[in-house]
């Protein structure tokens, strides 16, 4: 057991009474042996941190760190990151669920792939855990309907979001080369696959491995509500985008993307950055 690499499941919480016991639950269900659990509550003002506190009091192993004042989701995951110590890390929302071959298949694809990054297909539930449909079109035997990239996916990452955060799985190596996630940022997800995607390879996991809760008030929800604050985080990831340029096709992209922005910009009436996102171009 302690040859297998070790991996480091984070599980983050702010208000998710509902759902966490069933997210930790999942980790402790998994096939593979080797993994440690850290629960970060980021400042739940729900029953969030007394469920936990009940879930976990009779596994001593567990890590809970509770953060009293709301950090935002890439400041908690921070923290949790830095209590952990796998080779490979999985960032797990308490709203979420692993299934029990996810940690295992991962691992696998890691171990023969070389890459920085794994990631896997995820079915999408609603919030009484009704499934909705895989994040990837299959046929009615489970097959693949479309090409998903792998490899240098740097330009593909700058032109169009394909991958559903939850089915990422990363190498520690990857989290400490970029320093962890920018906790200047409302959201994690498109900064972190520029700026590792820039240095490491990324490869997929032909296999439905987590379930993913659609849930009205979750962050990624917030994405295309009016005002969203995170239009302002999307352009200083788009800003970063242009040092990290290389090619005149990663500029192309890069045009494509802020074209789309300003567009989201209009419709959701962050018009002050428009300016920004036209420099770019």
């Amino acid at each position: 057991m302690n040859q297998l690499p070790l991996v480091s499941v984070i599980c983050l919480c702010h208000n998710h009474a509902s759902f966490v016991a069933e997210a930790i639950a999942s980790v402790w269900k998994q096939s593979y042996p080797n993994i440690e659990l850290i629960v970060v509550d980021d400042g739940s003002s729900d029953d969030s941190k007394s469920i936990i506190a009940s879930t976990i009091k009779e596994k001593k192993e567990v890590q809970f760190i509770d953060i009293g004042t709301s950090l935002g989701n890439c400041a908690a995951f921070n923290q949790g990151f830095a209590a952990s110590k796998g080779e490979y890390i999985i960032d797990l929302a308490a709203d979420d669920i692993l299934l029990p071959e996810r940690v295992l298949g991962g691992v696998n694809t890691f171990i023969k792939s070389g890459a920085g990054v794994t990631f896997c297909d995820v079915m999408n539930i609603d919030e009484s855990g009704h499934e909705l449909g895989t994040h990837y079109k299959r046929d009615s035997k489970g097959n693949l309907l479309e090409k998903v990239p792998e490899g240098d996916i740097y330009q593909e990452l700058i032109s169009r979001y394909f991958i559903s955060p939850p089915g990422m799985m990363i190498a520690r190596s990857v989290l400490e080369g970029i320093g962890g996630y920018d906790e200047t940022l409302s959201y994690e997800d498109f900064d972190f696959w520029i700026r590792s995607s820039r240095s490491w390879s990324y490869a997929f996991t032909d296999e439905v491995l987590v379930k993913k809760r659609i849930v009205k008030e979750s962050l990624s929800s917030q994405q295309f509500k009016f005002r969203s604050i995170h239009q302002a985080s999307t352009l200083k990831v788009c800003q970063k985008i242009k040092e990290l340029n290389i090619t005149r096709q990663e500029n192309s992209a890069l045009s494509k993307r802020c074209l789309y922005e300003i567009k989201q910009c209009i419709k959701q009436g962050n018009i002050s950055l428009i300016p920004e996102f036209i420099k770019l171009l």
